[in-house]
């Protein structure tokens, strides 16, 4: 056995063991889409091997290396598929498919040409750069932010299509890839091009494991930070978001508000009307919250029916402003279950993050408020202000 053989062998494996890790994210989380077809690619991808590794033994090795180059095009093709659904963009399956099959009969005419005809290289191995190209177009073209490891990932996409795209060149270096087929795995290029390939191969598969990895982690614990009832952050995930806003607006330089919000009568709607219908008042509340919380803010429930909005780049003013119309708004608002004539109200406390303070402060402020919200009647809105000097917490009324 040579070394090209030895390497194909290796690569034969590294791809069956690929493929399984990827059909275990798949079966772990049957939602993800993308894993079952990056685990068909790499199960493709063994079908190239043997065939590379079978050829030899054909004395006509004329669709034996047609094959072997479908099989191996139709994994970049499942490959870019994963890619496709993982990014959240449409696959080009018709484009794909076409592809594969006029290049298919491209490298099956091109078979009459001279075995070292740069020609018939090009025909072999340009359509797998083409692939990795498209590939990288899918990632760069997604809607969904780009962390550092998605861009090491269109990275290597990129250096794996340039190095398909410069196969001719590096076999017309090395002398050639065989005078036959049969004598392919026995020349240098075969060792230099299975080697290029295992790099390859490996590099992005453990990429895209690391992707599905970091994705079903952050689902993981998205899912543990959020409320199932009104789909914001629960209480420890909505202090853990706001304290990161709260420090990203400090190191901007830019005011951050807290708005603390509290149901007014809850308990007397679920004892009156029934759980199912304070249910719906807790959804109707956290949906308007979603609605008026732009991007950048932070949205929570913190308790039974209390609920905080963190607000970064909003002044005391403007915190305010935001509470007095969250505070009409939520107060026109019907609710399914309830008398047509039943209005629900909340009360509000506001809080702006003052010079050396934390958030443990900011919050302890807006809470404060709240509390004389609740004190002085309900369904209105207090403020928390701060002496310049002494950062001494006052109560400034609000409207309503």
């Amino acid at each position: 056995m040579g070394s090209a053989d030895f390497i194909l062998m290796i690569n034969l494996l590294v791809a069956g063991l690929l493929s399984a890790a990827f059909m275990a994210i798949a079966v772990h989380d049957s939602g993800r889409v993308s894993a079952r077809w990056l685990a068909f690619s790499y199960l493709l991808g063994m079908a190239y091997f043997a065939i590379e590794f079978s050829i030899p033994a054909f004395a006509d090795a004329r669709l034996p290396v047609v094959a072997a180059f479908a099989v191996f095009l139709g994994a970049t093709i499942a490959f870019n598929g994963g890619l496709a659904y993982k990014y959240g963009v449409r696959p080009p399956w018709a484009t794909m498919l076409c592809f594969l099959v006029v290049t298919s009969v491209a490298v099956y005419l091109v078979q009459d040409l001279p075995r070292h005809s740069l020609t018939r290289m090009m025909a072999y191995q340009l359509p797998y750069a083409a692939m990795q190209f498209v590939a990288l177009g899918i990632v760069l073209s997604s809607r969904q932010r780009l962390a550092r490891l998605d861009h090491v990932l269109a990275l290597v996409l990129g250096a794996s299509a340039v190095q398909f795209a410069s196969k001719p060149l590096i076999a017309g270096a090395l002398g050639g890839w065989g005078a036959n087929p049969q004598a392919y795995v026995q020349t240098s290029y075969a060792l230099v091009s299975q080697s290029l390939g295992t790099v390859f191969g490996l590099a992005l598969a453990l990429l895209a494991l690391a992707v599905l990895v970091r994705d079903a982690l952050n689902d993981a614990t998205a899912k543990s930070e959020t409320d199932a009832l009104s789909r914001l952050f629960n209480r420890g995930g909505f202090e853990r978001h706001a304290d990161l806003a709260m420090r990203d607006a400090v190191r901007r330089g830019v005011p951050v508000a807290l708005v603390i919000a509290d149901l007014d009568y809850f308990k007397s709607i679920n004892d009156s009307y029934g759980h199912a219908c304070g249910d719906r008042v807790i959804e109707t509340f956290a949906g308007f919250l979603r609605e008026a919380a732009a991007e950048h803010h932070v949205a929570g429930r913190i308790g039974g029916e209390e609920f905080a909005i963190i607000l970064p780049g909003t002044n005391l003013a403007a915190a305010r402003l935001f509470a007095e119309g969250a505070r009409n708004a939520f107060g026109a608002l019907p609710i399914d279950g309830l008398p047509a004539d039943h209005r629900c109200s909340a009360s509000f406390g506001v809080a702006e993050l003052a010079d050396d303070e934390g958030f443990a402060d900011l919050l302890r402020r807006a809470d404060a408020a709240l509390y004389h919200a609740k004190n002085a009647g309900r369904d209105c809105v207090r403020v928390s202000g701060v002496s310049a000097r002494r950062h001494t917490p006052a109560i400034l009324n609000g409207k309503g």
